[in-house]
């Protein structure tokens, strides 16, 4: 790595420890000194991985930023190119000015995220808790978990930014702020599609009376206020609300992509189309359902119950649904992780998902595969049913 990148590292790695001290968090010195040390080994980790080249990179992230370093950087904007959402392609263009290797700029970025995710998932954890310990562990949980190291300082993926926005929306809504949780929630669903999976929450935060239906007009409003440098500089603007449209075209019509979904357990479907409408059907049922629950026992639908239906639906859309890749659980990584520390017990939770979700990583990333991806599909199947089983102990009336 070149000086420059390795500054941009130390200054992340320097962000991080301040964010945790300035959340009141490092209260001690000997707190300061570990938590450095940790961020420190973290950052160590991430530097290690930075090199590696994938094939998402060489086929489309380095033609995208060689693209605006040719056209004039974000006055090339207006043109159309790649399939990811314009906020994202913002970064592209200010990485074309920058005479360091896009790839460590790209991977930067996400690990400039990484931290964010860590944090939100510690303020999200510290509604549950009063243990700084546990906010603590929180923090340091999510920033060495194996798929978020993988997904952005390996890969070169950035699911850590639409997640991290995802987190912070949730937290944002619980914590008494419903407009900035449904602005960051814009955020999250304009850098990435894949926000689909955690979006229905905010149905559940409506039941809850978390959010008002006039709280709902600020994710249009957010959504285009983010789109609007891309529209001043020629992009069209209805083509920023069809965006993802033509994206949904381009996932492949495979039932599967390496990703432990239910899919993952066919064998030679004779109708794959009428499976994957099944699929679809499937995942709108189970929001239906979720819905419906959370109306039927909204006197009990407490912080805790919330977070339950957020592992459910995060966990539950993307594995009933088709065309499914391996990332595309990264949501449900988080907040499976996030619900074990406040619920120490449910730790079986996290793990199945990482389990799950690390076969499909290593079926990309090393081109073959360590075990069936059912054994991920069987293990997601087993998070389901003990997120339901957490959430309706969230929900069961108070013993006298």
């Amino acid at each position: 790595m070149d000086a420059v990148t390795i500054t941009v590292l130390l200054a992340i790695a320097a962000m991080a420890l301040v964010l945790l001290y300035v959340s009141g968090e490092l209260r001690r010195p000997e707190q300061v000194i570990i938590s450095a040390a940790l961020i420190a080994g973290a950052f160590v980790i991430r530097g290690l991985c930075m090199g590696h080249v994938t094939l998402d990179y060489e086929n489309f992230l380095a033609h995208w930023v060689d693209y605006y370093r040719e056209n004039g950087g974000f006055a090339a904007l207006g043109g159309k190119i790649g399939n990811y959402n314009l906020p994202y392609l913002y970064f592209l263009c200010l990485f074309s000015y920058i005479d360091v290797y896009d790839l460590y700029l790209i991977k930067a970025l996400s690990i400039f995220f990484d931290v964010i995710l860590a944090w939100a998932g510690m303020k999200l954890a510290g509604l549950y808790t009063a243990s700084p310990a546990r906010r603590l562990a929180a923090f340091f949980l999510v920033l060495y978990w194996p798929t978020v190291i993988l997904n952005g300082s390996y890969w070169g993926q950035c699911d850590s930014i639409y997640v991290a926005f995802a987190v912070l929306a949730l937290y944002l809504a619980l914590d008494g702020r419903p407009a900035a949780g449904m602005a960051c929630m814009a955020a999250s669903f304009a850098f990435k599609l894949q926000a689909v999976f955690l979006m229905p929450i905010f149905v559940v935060l409506l039941i809850a009376r978390k959010v008002k239906l006039r709280h709902f007009l600020v994710f249009p409003l957010a959504y285009l206020a983010l789109m609007l440098p891309a529209v001043l500089a020629g992009y069209p603007l209805l083509d920023t609300v069809t965006l993802y449209f033509d994206q949904m075209g381009t996932v492949g019509s495979g039932l599967n992509y390496n990703s432990p979904s239910i899919f993952a357990f066919s064998r030679g479907v004779a109708n794959e189309g009428l499976a994957s409408a099944l699929g679809i059907l499937a995942a709108f049922a189970l929001m239906g359902a979720a819905f419906a629950w959370a109306w039927l026992r909204r006197s009990r639908l407490n912080n805790r119950a919330i977070l339950g239906f957020a592992v459910l639906l995060a966990v539950g859309i993307p594995f009933l649904l088709p065309h499914m890749h391996e990332r595309y659980f990264f949501g449900a990584d988080i907040l499976t992780l996030l619900l074990a520390c406040t619920a120490p017990e449910y730790l079986v939770l996290p793990a199945l998902c990482e389990f799950a979700s690390l076969l499909g990583y290593h079926a990309y990333l090393k081109m073959r595969y360590l075990l069936p991806m059912s054994y991920g599909a069987a293990a997601l199947a087993l998070v389901l049913a003990g997120a339901a089983a957490y959430t309706a102990a969230q929900l069961r009336p108070a013993r006298k």
